[in-house]
């Protein structure tokens, strides 16, 4: 059921898949990007202007939708006054290994700490960027509409505020704390997991606008002005959600301190309850992110050295 890849990978944190199949890790203290052929990694190097330090570092990948007519890569990276997001061309001459382009900054400002950087980063089914964000330990910036922190954020691909976003500005939806995994189910619609503080993670179904409680609520404390959590973990020992994939009506959302693989069913709008895989087996999970062969690609964070755990579906 589980091949482990021993890559000699650096507290990896996000894994994404170029059009040809290879696979592209970021490291997040290193700010290195790794490149995986054949279940050999190779490495891109070193991506410039990131300052690593606690949560912060080489974050979330996502490639362009158009990848093989522009060979843009976008990375979510903190730097030395923010947390940014940036593109970099992934040059392949068809003879050799990739080469990396200069980061060009797309969208700057958003918050930096210590801890609850968010960072995962994705294009959606319509074509925009969305960028998970932390409340950078400012908590009273989640519920304000012109703050980046503590949100989702829906951009164009040059980063402007995506056309139609409700508060006419970068910002989808607010009240977070620190998003860690988007992904879209069939029917086209945003989930997204979170942190809790000592208590509720979260898993989340996005609606444009909607207020998720930070940090007025967490959970599901079913009040009319905030949008309850689908799924809530009462003890974050079980959890610390990070990333997120959505595979037919099954979310798989990998957990950190919960060191497991958590499945958790949807039904429209609806989430069942988490069963949980692998627990205290392979240590914590930072990132879950479907291959193009159709396999999860779990990866390990703070293993030392970290690994690839690919898995056949439980379907």
């Amino acid at each position: 059921m589980a091949e482990r890849l021993d890559l000699q990978l650096d507290i990896p944190w996000a894994a994404v898949f170029l059009p040809d199949g290879t696979g592209i890790i970021s490291e997040r203290d290193s700010a290195r990007l790794k490149a995986v052929r054949d279940g050999k990694a190779t490495d891109l190097g070193k991506v410039p202007g990131v300052v690593p330090g606690g949560e912060g570092g080489l974050l979330g990948l996502a490639p362009s939708p158009q990848f093989a007519a522009d060979r843009y890569l976008y990375a979510y990276l903190t730097a030395k006054d923010d947390n940014r997001v940036v593109r970099l061309v992934v040059e392949d001459n068809g003879s050799g290994p990739f080469r990396l382009g200069e980061p060009e900054a797309v969208f700057t400002g958003i918050p930096k700490a210590g801890t609850h950087n968010g960072g995962r980063i994705r294009f959606g089914p319509d074509g925009f960027l969305y960028v998970g964000t932390g409340d950078a330990q400012r908590r009273e910036q989640a519920q304000d509409p012109n703050a980046l922190g503590g949100k989702i954020l829906r951009l164009t691909a040059d980063g402007r505020p995506a056309p139609g976003n409700p508060f006419g500005n970068a910002v989808y939806s607010l009240g977070h704390r620190n998003v860690q995994g988007l992904a879209w189910d069939r029917s086209g619609r945003l989930w997204a997991s979170e942190f809790g503080p000592d208590v509720n993670d979260e898993l989340n179904l996005i609606q444009p606008g909607a207020n998720y409680g930070w940090p007025a609520v967490t959970g599901a404390p079913h009040r009319a002005e905030f949008q309850d959590a689908k799924v809530v973990w009462p003890a974050t020992g079980e959890s610390s959600p990070s990333g997120l994939e959505i595979v037919g009506d099954t979310a798989y959302l990998g957990a950190l301190r919960g060191q497991r693989l958590w499945a958790v069913p949807l039904a429209g709008t609806e989430a069942g309850n988490p069963v949980a895989y692998f627990t205290g087996e392979y240590g914590r999970i930072r990132d879950v992110i479907r291959a193009p062969t159709g396999r999860l690609w779990l990866l390990t964070n703070n293993e030392n050295p970290d690994f690839v755990l690919v898995l056949r579906l439980f379907e």
